[in-house]
């Protein structure tokens, strides 16, 4: 079962040290390679004087869209990126990106010490971080009108209901996912007396 950082959650950062040379690693959730590589950019802004960003992420839940990158930003091949995507990869995350920030020291650690130092500063950056399972659900769209959106919307998420998306035309229409789709009819039914019809729209992979 994938996890990934708690929605709305801050960049976590945690530093640590190894032999006077200082690791500040830094996790980010992420939609897509694009915002995984403006976090690194990001990160780059903050310590301009740093002499590494290493940087590794994984997004996409599915064999379809899932996209790993790793980079070791001038150490060593094999020494930093990698052993950081293995960390994210060992732990089942997903829709997050790293980047590990490096002062030297002053004394070089060797090939296995660079990775135990890059896979040690990522492993203890998860530990800190506020998670959250992935499960993937049915979704539905509800078409209710305008007058009753809200009382709709709310009563189903106070069911345990995940509203993914509400779009406002003719009519509003919530996007909702659901473990169980003749759960949800049944919620759905009991909310709008009835009257409330279920359209298929695929599956996604949302915060459980």
């Amino acid at each position: 079962m994938p996890y990934t950082l708690a929605p709305r959650a801050a960049d976590l950062t945690l530093e640590t040290e190894v032999k006077h040379s200082r690791f500040i690693a830094a996790l980010r959730r992420v939609e897509d390679a694009d915002a995984a590589q403006a976090f690194v950019q990001d990160r780059r802004g903050a310590y301009p004087d740093a002499r590494h960003h290493c940087s590794a992420f994984i997004v996409g839940n599915g064999p379809s869209d899932r996209v790993e990158r790793a980079n070791d930003d001038g150490e060593p091949g094999g020494t930093a990126g990698i052993p950081m995507l293995q960390v994210l990869k060992a732990r089942d995350l997903v829709d997050v990106a790293v980047v590990v920030t490096r002062y030297f020291g002053g004394i070089k650690l060797g090939a296995g010490g660079l990775v135990r130092a890059y896979s040690g500063a990522v492993a203890a950056a998860v530990d800190a971080a506020p998670l959250v399972r992935r499960e993937r659900r049915h979704l539905h769209t509800l078409a209710v009108g305008h007058a009753e959106a809200g009382r709709v919307e709310s009563e189903l998420r106070g069911r345990g209901v995940v509203v993914v998306d509400t779009a406002y035309a003719e009519s509003a229409v919530l996007t909702l996912a659901a473990r169980d789709s003749a759960e949800l009819a049944d919620l759905v039914a009991a909310v709008t007396s009835g009257t409330g019809t279920l359209d298929p729209a695929g599956e996604m992979w949302v915060d459980a």
